[in-house]
């Protein structure tokens, strides 16, 4: 498997991702995730699942879940995470960019502020795209380019500290659906545009 130059940083930082996102995740992210969940049905995919985030919002949602995430570190929290819910659940190690599994395989496919991290935001799309059945769903949330000048400004300057993780601030995937063979069906977002929520299907 071909890791990537920031696997590492992730696999580094998972220990302690919960504790150093707490504050921005009760203020700004939640909302988002309940979102989500609210919007989950049948075989189930999230892409680059984290520390499991989500998980507690799923419920019984989901007829079938299936994890994904780059970083082995990750994927043993979130691995935690589903136990300690009763959550049943299948764990892939492996890149957005080139998802293990067969078209059309899934009803729901949920990505989640994680198309800010990732080298080729339209590659991953498009993988997005390949995996959701005909008539299923792909539910992304991602902090973008705000619709504030002075949020983009700040954006900005956390984009030339972050990207040297691979983290991008002034995207915004929406925009970029139909490079995939995907279109919105619903979209909002949080105030400011910092938070950008859609839900798109194969055009």
């Amino acid at each position: 498997m071909d890791d990537g130059p920031h696997v590492e940083y992730w696999d580094r930082m998972a220990g302690g991702y919960d504790r150093a996102t707490a504050f921005v995740e009760r203020r700004f992210l939640a909302g988002s995730r309940v979102w989500v969940a609210e919007r989950v049905v049948g075989r189930t995919l999230e892409v680059a699942v984290g520390t499991g985030a989500n998980l507690a919002y799923y419920g019984s949602r989901a007829d079938e879940l299936v994890l994904t995430d780059h970083s082995a570190q990750m994927i043993a929290i979130a691995r935690r995470r589903a136990t300690d819910l009763g959550l049943a659940a299948e764990f892939h190690r492996g890149d957005a960019g080139g998802l293990p599994f067969d078209d059309e395989d899934f009803d729901t496919v949920v990505c989640t502020l994680a198309l800010c991290c990732v080298p080729d935001e339209v590659a991953v799309l498009r993988e997005l795209a390949r995996v959701v059945r005909a008539d299923g769903r792909v539910l992304l949330v991602d902090h973008v380019a705000s619709s504030s000048r002075f949020w983009r400004t700040v954006q900005r300057g956390a984009d030339l500290v972050g990207r040297r993780n691979g983290e991008r601030y002034l995207r915004r995937p929406l925009l970029r659906l139909p490079e995939a063979g995907l279109v919105a069906v619903e979209e909002s977002a949080t105030r400011a545009r910092l938070v950008e929520r859609v839900v798109a299907r194969r055009a």
